[in-house]
């Protein structure tokens, strides 16, 4: 076997056995930004020439069964978008989130990000005790916070909050947030746990 032939990664075989046009979907879907056919050939172990076919085939094919979405071609990549026939749908979704109010986990999470900023999603976990992703993504959308930029040591990103956090606290800045010290209780407050707990 030529040095060409040889498996460029671990799971380069495994690639080779897929189906083309669902293995595009799936890395289609995971994509935010568009992907040129090259790039997916790459992603998905198929011919670039078998990927370009493949992409107007499943572009067709989206159109014709009258789908949500749609595959486009566009600035020199392919990306899934909203089908502008019910984009409607959508707006009235993402608007009505916008004025759903924030759960108690979303609430505190925006909390230890606006005290503790800028800060990774690891670390807004390990302060929590749970797993934060699904809320710091909501708070994402909503705009109330923003990535800032990543850690020097990790390569996490980290998180601030943004100048629409801000506006919706009624606050000129930062330095206007409140002391969170008097509103934690005071050590002799919190109950001891019971032998056994």
């Amino acid at each position: 076997m030529s040095e060409a032939n040889l498996p460029r990664g671990p799971h380069e075989l495994e690639l080779e056995m897929l189906d083309l046009h669902p293995a595009l979907e799936a890395v289609l879907m995971v994509a935010d930004q568009p992907l040129d056919h090259l790039t997916l050939a790459q992603a998905v172990g198929h011919p670039p020439d078998d990927v370009a076919e493949a992409l107007e085939a499943l572009a067709a094919e989206y159109d014709a069964q009258g789908r949500g979405f749609e595959l486009r071609s566009i600035a020199g990549g392919w990306r899934y978008y909203t089908r502008d026939s019910v984009a409607a749908a959508v707006e009235r979704f993402v608007l009505d989130g916008q004025q759903a109010r924030l759960t108690q986990a979303a609430l505190e999470t925006l909390a230890v990000v606006a005290y503790r900023q800028p800060i990774s999603r690891s670390r807004i976990s390990a302060i929590r005790g749970v797993n934060v992703d699904g809320v710091v993504r909501t708070l994402v959308t909503r705009g109330l916070i923003e990535e800032a930029g990543t850690d020097a040591e990790s390569g996490a990103i980290l998180y601030r909050t943004t100048n629409y956090f801000l506006e919706r606290m009624g606050l000129g800045s930062l330095e206007e947030l409140p002391e969170i010290a008097p509103m934690l209780p005071e050590i002799g407050e919190v109950e001891e746990p019971a032998h056994g707990e």
